[in-house]
């Protein structure tokens, strides 16, 4: 596959599965722009690592669930880079409760990030996406969103308000050549289900049929194959990296 120069904007880029996505576009040629919210240090030391390998990568703090935040990563990557082809909406945030203890807040804050960061993204990026001769908006929902998920209504309905999103807008513009489409991520190991207890762990491993947890490598090879040029003709698609879970 070939991205050299292509210019990819990864929100939640600095760690975990977004830290995935960055590196695999960056060693597919592409020039990478790391949004991080508070990861600094991450975001850093990553570009470090991008340009240790001759890669192009610049770093750049931003809500994204606030607009004028959202307008200024944008304009940092046409700033430095020049232009845009790629954005992979990837942050988010969880605050799970069940619904009878969750609080306002922790609603609100998670369709704020989540949500509404896509949105805020989404229309930050869109003019110069349509400008450029290559487009592809990928963004990032979860399993979560396709089939619920216990203590999670606030989770759930922003990754299932993702898909919502991604199919109205991916009509919008496909006569425009840019596609827009969705990976949604089923157990992956990172930093998070890690704090997971060892029995739950195992009590979901049980519920997937390949038996194991996903490698945010894996979701990361998914989202490039549908920012790729392979992937010209497939817009509106949801993906599912799940060892399926949700089949």
């Amino acid at each position: 596959m070939d991205l050299q120069n292509k210019v990819a904007i990864i929100t939640g880029g600095a760690s975990g599965i977004g830290r995935a996505i960055t590196l695999e576009f960056a060693r597919l040629g592409c020039k990478v722009v790391i949004n991080f919210h508070t990861s600094e240090a991450a975001a850093k030391s990553l570009v470090d690592e991008i340009s240790g390998f001759g890669g192009s990568a610049l770093a750049v703090q931003a809500d994204v669930g606030n607009f004028e935040d959202a307008k200024k990563l944008v304009q940092a990557a046409l700033d430095t880079f020049g232009g845009l082809n790629i954005l992979v909406n990837n942050a988010g945030i969880i605050a799970d409760n069940l619904l009878l203890r969750m609080t306002e807040d922790q609603f609100d804050s998670v369709l704020q990030t989540n949500l509404k960061g896509v949105w805020n993204m989404c229309k930050s990026a869109l003019k110069p996406l349509l400008k450029a001769e290559y487009g592809r908006i990928v963004n990032v929902s979860s399993v979560s969103g396709v089939m619920g998920n216990s203590g999670q209504t606030n989770y759930s309905a922003a990754k299932a308000g993702i898909i919502g999103l991604s199919k109205a807008l991916a009509r919008e513009i496909a006569s425009r050549s840019v596609t827009v489409n969705v990976v949604a991520p089923g157990f992956i190991e990172t930093a998070m289900t890690k704090t997971l207890s060892e029995d739950l762990v195992n009590t979901w491993k049980q519920t997937i049929p390949m038996k194991r947890f996903g490698q945010p490598e894996e979701v990361a090879k998914a989202i490039t194959f549908l920012a790729g040029p392979d992937a010209g003709y497939i817009t509106g698609h949801v993906l599912e990296v799940d060892g399926g879970i949700v089949m």
